[in-house]
């Protein structure tokens, strides 16, 4: 049985549609990392014409998410040891204005739902490994960065850093899949609430800082392994 969606709705414009079917399926894993992309396949999975989907994958190219191959075709993306590096130093740097300005703005029912995130995360950690408890912590791990981001009560911010976790959600995905470790985050986001709860911004700066540098190291130090991997076999 097919993962895709039998067919997309046609009261809504087939390229969002498309556009969007694509980009969930890349962001949840379904497609993944490295992946050919064939136009008349994904037309036939998605009951479309070749048009939508030519649309839809242009758009996701232009955001980074689809890539051309060696083959001059397309493929989704992956991420090298200095990508990964490179994202995560854009990413400290505007979650360090993020964190800030939430230990300022967040208001306490935010502060709540931060702590039910920090709350379903240490239950999450108890349970047996598994690929969809992977995809749990990512996407808790992405809730969590996220929520801090609206409470900052910056618009441009949260945008700028949607784009960012786009990269972060398939960087980690391409991770994941060999080592789960990649996502032990539940300590360093306790410490991070602890410090924007308080209204401690430079606590909180500083926290957020180690646990996004510690993810760095573990992200960068995992793709490297990957690669050698490669060139071994």
């Amino acid at each position: 049985m097919s993962r895709f969606p039998k067919s997309l709705q046609r009261n809504q414009p087939l390229k969002e549609q498309a556009y969007q079917a694509l980009r969930k399926m890349i962001l949840s894993g379904e497609l993944t990392p490295g992946q050919r992309l064939v136009e008349a396949q994904l037309a036939r999975d998605l009951q479309v014409s070749r048009t939508p989907i030519r649309e839809a994958l242009g758009q996701l190219q232009r955001e980074s998410l689809v890539v051309a191959n060696a083959e001059h075709g397309l493929q989704v993306a992956t991420f090298s040891a200095e990508d990964a590096a490179q994202l995560y130093e854009c990413r400290i740097a505007l979650e360090q204005v993020s964190v800030i300005a939430a230990c300022h703005n967040g208001s306490v029912t935010q502060l709540r739902k931060l702590h039910r995130l920090v709350q379903q995360s240490e239950k999450l950690a108890r349970t047996k490994p598994s690929a969809l408890l992977n995809f749990q912590l990512l996407e808790l791990d992405y809730q969590f960065h996220r929520l801090i981001a609206e409470m900052s009560g910056n618009p441009w911010l949260q945008t700028m850093l949607d784009q960012v976790f786009d990269k972060m959600t398939l960087l980690r995905i391409q991770t994941i899949q060999q080592n789960q470790h990649v996502l032990d985050i539940r300590t360093e986001h306790l410490y991070i609430y602890d410090a924007i709860a308080e209204r401690n911004a430079e606590a909180a700066t500083v926290a957020l800082t180690e646990h996004l540098k510690a993810a760095q190291a573990r992200v960068v130090h995992e793709l490297q392994i990957l690669l050698l991997e490669t060139k071994v076999t």
